[in-house]
């Protein structure tokens, strides 16, 4: 199965920015779909951003749209997520996952097969 480790998370002040990266394994990653989710105690899993397997098209919860931005590099097996002018609230643990082969990215976590371990990004007030 792929292999997804996401890193780039810490202790930022608000306003503050983080690049989160998230390196996957396998020769096919250039064709599936990825996405950006985070979990903040006491809550459900929310969407975050995802981006289309060609790099084309990106998606972005109205919670973060302006502030986040999605990317991927093929040719280093490598999705980032760019936070900039960063809130408390957005004080979560932060997934990467896999979607589907030449999908567009969807905000269901149901949509996504494969998931990394998590960086935790805390955001001081």
């Amino acid at each position: 199965q792929v292999r997804l480790v996401e890193s780039g998370g810490g202790l930022v002040q608000a306003g503050g920015s983080l690049r989160l990266s998230c390196a996957a394994s396998g020769r096919t990653f250039s064709t599936y779909a990825m996405g950006w989710f985070r979990q903040a105690p006491g809550k459900e899993r929310e969407f975050v951003a995802a981006i289309s397997w060609s790099g084309g098209t990106t998606y972005y919860a109205d919670s973060v749209k302006g502030r986040f931005t999605i990317s991927r590099d093929n040719a280093k097996n490598t999705v980032y997520l760019q936070m900039n002018s960063l809130k408390p609230e957005d004080t979560a643990v932060y997934y990467c996952a896999r979607g589907r082969i030449y999908g567009n990215g969807r905000s269901s976590p149901d949509e996504y097969g494969s998931w990394g371990q998590g960086t935790q990004v805390t955001v001081s007030s």
